[in-house]
């Protein structure tokens, strides 16, 4: 027998206080800490409970009956329903404003160590189709709104090309037009899903594992270069003869593709850095340009997805680095090498670890392309590469720029870093949590002397930080 699920009362006019985690607000109500999502500090609204602990209580906001002053009009047809771009009730200098605040508090609170003043985030100069990368996901289930589902709207086409709805695994919402990336995007994907539509074309069914196309992936460059990615299931030949319609379709369609490639997906997960990507029209990869470097981006390859906001954030590292052109460098994480080629001429030698060996391939090519001989790259397991024997056989490094994944840095390497005693450390995160963690960790024998946020993800509560470790003085 199911168990009955359990209703909540209604709360009325309840007031939103401030922002949180994840992009949601707060409102509390007899010492009762509520999580709403979709909603701006000063909001007065009425709340249907939807989960319950002890400690707190997440909700939907039902009913307004008050806007906030500061909020703004979220400018995107699909806001509050595919779960990205939640701050968009917020003006642009609200949003970075709360980052601040949460850079402060994540280091304050979890670091609780000495800190210099943080500096003021850095914004991006774009808040709208910032992002180089997007993608999107077929199902034939698409996603109904609460407002459809009230007016009985019925769908001849059930299939979707869109996002996952949060806490849908297999429900898609049918994008329309998205905001994050150049409209060339917008106009890729509907032409491709009306296609697919006409043509009568099978879209993923996730919990049945059946269906042609999977994915797409659209990249776009700062050098004006367009790479388009299918990802799909195949297990007939007649099959691929029927999918290369498509992309034959696709490639006439948007002559401005420089690079159209696919990958056959027959696995039961979406990732497909195990699996051979193929080309079917143009280069197996695009380029990025700063500062007259080229890098090589493959259809594997990680490059920060603000590309404007990335010169910014590899700007402040290289400032932070205080290079004079003397310095053995380790640059960890080093995924492609940029930030390792972006530095390399200001350095004795740059040395970049990574996990991804296609990744590190790139960072070789992106080294001879740009005609940088002082760089050595390796790929492997961070906590298995970067040991105390590798650095005794590669040298002790003058400075250690480091920019782990959200998780932030394994325990082994923090060791390895306090062994390598550089005079420097700088620390690019994209998740201020787990670096305050590190630094707690690090303070044995650094101090942090310059903080500075950096926003490259407009509209949403993520921010990056980097922050310069100094060795403490011996004395001390």
């Amino acid at each position: 027998m199911a168990r009955k699920k359990k209703e909540f009362p209604l709360l009325e006019k309840v007031m939103i206080t401030d922002v949180a985690a994840e992009g949601r607000a707060i409102a509390k109500v007899n010492d009762l800490v509520i999580f709403v999502p979709y909603v701006a500090p000063g909001d007065v609204v009425d709340l249907q409970i939807k989960k319950k602990k002890n400690q707190y209580a997440e909700a939907e906001a039902v009913n307004f009956h008050k806007y906030a002053k500061t909020r703004a009009v979220p400018f995107c047809r699909h806001y509050g329903i595919c779960g990205g771009c939640k701050w968009q009730v917020l003006p642009y200098s609200e949003q970075i404003r709360y980052k601040q605040k949460q850079v402060t508090d994540n280091l304050t609170r979890i670091g609780k160590i000495e800190l210099p003043e943080i500096a003021p985030v850095w914004g991006s100069e774009k808040t709208e189709f910032y992002r180089n990368k997007l993608e999107f996901t077929f199902s034939n289930k698409r996603w109904l709104t609460n407002e459809e589902i009230r007016r009985n709207v019925t769908y001849d086409q059930m299939n979707a090309v869109g996002f996952h709805i949060p806490g849908a695994f297999d429900k898609v919402l049918a994008i329309e037009k998205c905001w994050l990336q150049d409209d060339i995007s917008n106009r890729i994907r509907n032409a491709v899903r009306d296609y697919a539509y006409e043509n009568d074309y099978s879209f993923f069914d996730i919990r049945n594992q059946a269906g042609m196309l999977r994915n797409l992936i659209i990249r776009t460059s700062s050098t004006g270069e367009l790479m388009v990615i299918f990802s799909c299931k195949i297990e007939k030949e007649e099959e691929m003869t029927r999918f290369k319609d498509i992309l034959q379709y696709t490639s006439d369609t948007f002559p401005e593709i420089t690079s159209l490639m696919y990958v056959v997906n027959n696995k039961c997960n979406d990732t497909i850095n195990d699996l051979d990507i193929i080309t079917f029209k143009g280069n197996g990869h695009i380029f990025e340009e700063m500062e007259g470097l080229r890098f090589k981006i493959g259809p594997k390859s990680f490059y920060q997805t603000n590309s404007g906001q990335a010169y910014n954030l590899y700007k402040i590292a290289r400032d932070f680095a205080g290079l004079t052109g003397n310095e053995l460098v380790y640059d960890l994480y080093t995924g492609t090498g940029t930030i390792a080629n972006f530095v390399a001429r200001q350095a004795r030698q740059v040395i970049g670890i990574e996990y991804v060996p296609e990744a590190i391939e790139d960072a070789k090519v992106n080294a001879q392309i740009n005609g940088i001989d002082n760089t050595l790259f390796f790929a492997g397991d961070m906590k298995e590469m970067l040991t105390q024997d590798f650095i005794n056989r590669y040298g002790r490094p003058d400075v250690i720029i480091t920019d782990p994944p959200r998780a932030g840095m394994h325990r082994d390497v923090i060791d390895v870093l306090l062994f390598a005693e550089s005079k420097r450390i700088v620390y690019v995160s994209c998740n201020p949590a787990t670096q305050a963690r590190d630094l707690a960790l690090l303070d044995e024998k650094y101090k942090v002397t310059a903080v500075q946020p950096v926003d490259m993800f407009p509209h949403t509560h993520h921010v990056e930080n980097v922050v310069l470790l100094e060795q403490k003085n011996i004395k001390e």
